[in-house]
């Protein structure tokens, strides 16, 4: 037998990493011990349930949406950043749908031209009103058959028909909803126009604001008059819509190119639950799957959030608390289309659209799930804390207030739902399964500069 004499120093290596072996074989042991046994039919019976379910609902993987013209797209992102459209210079589309937000703003309600900044925040200006409703996102909505919380931007009935508040004072050559919902901000005194007599950034004259609410033709022809006095905008139009003397542009064409950006820049088809619809079965967790039993199985939620972006062409009264300076003739409050209807809105993407509800009244959708599961409670027990401290007296609390809610309130939801704290857990696990990983981070879309020259930031 042939005996090795090892240095001191090798066999003192050799102990370590015999040690470390040890190690490494107890927690393997241990793992093994507390990694949960999985039953392959139960998973099998769990994505057979489900797939079920989906059918059901009509949930089917979204479809990539059509590349769009680079040059509409170049120009849209320009006019999506660009303060040049509103009346006083100091808003811009993304100042309220904000890509670092993923395109929202974080806030409750919005606040709209003649903002404050102190630091790195728009605070309400002096003598300003918010906005009444929560900045909707922008994400996915290439497919939406309607738009804003009232829904009053929606398709007709026959292809290419648009139903609008203004009739046919829309112009013709809109080609998407996206693109006649870009029409209505820049025309809005509070969102982007400015009121009469106000200057902008610079100390000159708002033109914009001199029209007449009703003169919508007027104030798009100004805005195309600003925007193609730049020569750099004459020539993104130009590369545009090369087929279409300058002359012969109308604001409907800066629209259609913001919404081709929107389209482009905002779509996003590779969720979890994408994933999963597109056949992988192991991209959902078994918590996932769980909670997605639960929203569209006979919990009720699927009846109104169903179809491939989990919306629906419908509206619902689900007697969310009422905040802010309300709408027309309900001022304080905001009775929606009527009663408190507002539209369903799509669920993809939620987890990063918070505060949610049409006045942003709910910060987490923990809170959302617990109001539905029980919402008589959720209304009379709200917690005003969840709020900015400067909204929490523009919250309605009053008890007048709170049973006109529920007097409204969709007989579906009148009874508690039910839900275990375990299954109120799976929903919300559920909902976040419908983000997008690069929804996360879209900080690559925004321009560094824009043609007007106004900071873009």
């Amino acid at each position: 037998m042939t005996i090795f004499h090892l240095p001191g120093g090798t066999r003192h290596i050799l102990r370590l990493r015999r040690q470390a072996i040890v190690v490494l074989m107890l927690m393997a042991v241990v793992a093994c011990e507390q990694r949960p046994i999985v039953d392959p039919g139960a998973v099998l019976a769990l994505n057979r349930e489900l797939r079920q379910q989906l059918a059901i609902s009509s949930v089917v993987p979204l479809d990539a949406v059509t590349l769009q013209d680079p040059a509409l797209v170049d120009l849209g992102r320009a006019l999506f950043f660009d303060k040049i459209l509103s009346g006083n210079r100091d808003v811009a589309c993304a100042t309220c749908h904000d890509p670092l937000m993923a395109t929202g703003n974080g806030l409750s309600l919005s606040i709209g031209t003649g903002a404050v900044i102190q630091g790195s925040a728009r605070v309400l200006g002096a003598g300003r009103q918010l906005l009444p409703r929560n900045s909707p996102s922008l994400l996915n909505l290439a497919g939406a058959p309607d738009l804003l919380w009232d829904a009053r931007v929606s398709e007709g009935s026959v292809p290419g028909q648009y139903l609008t508040p203004v009739g046919a004072a829309l112009p013709d050559g809109l080609t998407s909803l996206l693109a006649v919902q870009a029409m209505f901000p820049v025309t809005n005194r509070t969102k982007m126009r400015g009121d009469l007599g106000e200057d902008d950034i610079y100390g000159a004259a708002n033109e914009l604001a001199q029209y007449d609410d009703t003169q919508l033709a007027e104030i798009w022809s100004g805005l195309m008059q600003r925007v193609l006095a730049i020569d750099d905008y004459v020539e993104m139009f130009n590369a545009a819509y090369p087929d279409i003397p300058a002359n012969l542009l109308g604001f409907q064409h800066a629209a259609n190119a913001i919404a081709s950006f929107e389209v482009q820049a905002f779509t996003f088809t590779n969720s979890p639950f994408d994933r999963y619809l597109d056949g992988q079965d192991d991209a959902l967790s078994a918590d996932e799957k769980q909670g997605a039993l639960i929203f569209f199985t006979g919990k009720r939620c699927s009846a109104c959030h169903f179809g491939p972006l989990l919306g629906s062409h419908t509206f619902a009264a689900t007697a969310t608390p009422q905040l802010g300076p309300g709408v027309g003739t309900d001022a304080p409050l905001d009775r929606g289309i009527k009663r408190f209807l507002f539209r369903v809105p799509p669920l993809r993407n939620v987890e990063l659209t918070a505060p949610y509800m049409h006045a942003g009244t709910y910060a987490t959708l923990d809170a959302v799930v617990r109001h539905y599961n029980d919402v008589e409670k959720a209304v009379r027990t709200y917690d005003v804390t969840q709020l900015d401290p400067a909204l929490r007296s523009a919250y309605h609390g009053d008890e007048a207030t709170i049973d006109a809610l529920l007097s409204s309130l969709d007989a579906r939801l009148r009874e508690p739902l039910g839900f275990s704290e375990d299954e109120l857990k799976q929903l919300v696990t559920f909902l976040r399964s419908l983000t997008d990983p690069a929804v996360r981070d879209l900080s690559a879309v925004i321009p560094l500069s824009v043609p007007s020259g106004l900071p873009v930031r």
